[in-house]
């Protein structure tokens, strides 16, 4: 895909937003995070870059990571695996179940976990601001 071909993203709209630089390669490492609908880690963001644009590094996907995160355009997760991933900050929210024997990652949503969350914190005395849960399990047979 040239780079003139590259449509606008959510995450291009967020560095714009934050006032950030949009430089060609942000703007397609931007747009493949946009397009992804798993929790990529470096070297798979860059390999999918560089399936757009061969002139790409893997320090510049690297940085700009790097970047994205400390403007809160990106959130880093650690699902094990010794390898960081990352997921978009306006995903909403979400849990995720992570396979403990292939590291397939599965995002939920369940309201009576949400409810039951916010009872919790509030016995404790603390109105809950956010949550992040992550369950490791093995697949049933």
């Amino acid at each position: 895909m040239p780079q003139d071909d590259i449509p606008p993203s959510p995450i291009a709209d967020l560095c714009r937003d934050k006032g950030l630089k949009l430089t060609d390669q942000r703007r397609v490492i931007a747009h493949v995070l946009s397009e992804s609908d798993d929790h990529p880690d470096v070297e798979e963001l860059y390999r999918r870059a560089l399936a757009i644009d061969p002139r790409i590094s893997i320090a510049t996907v690297y940085r700009t990571v790097r970047l994205f995160e400390e403007k809160g355009i990106l959130l880093r997760r650690d699902f094990g695996g010794n390898r960081a991933r990352y997921e978009k900050t306006d995903h909403g929210n979400h849990y995720h179940l992570i396979d403990a024997k292939t590291g397939s990652v599965i995002e939920f949503e369940d309201e009576v976990l949400e409810v039951m969350l916010r009872q919790i914190a509030s016995r404790m005395g603390f109105d809950l601001v956010t949550t992040r849960l992550e369950l490791f399990g093995k697949k049933l047979k």
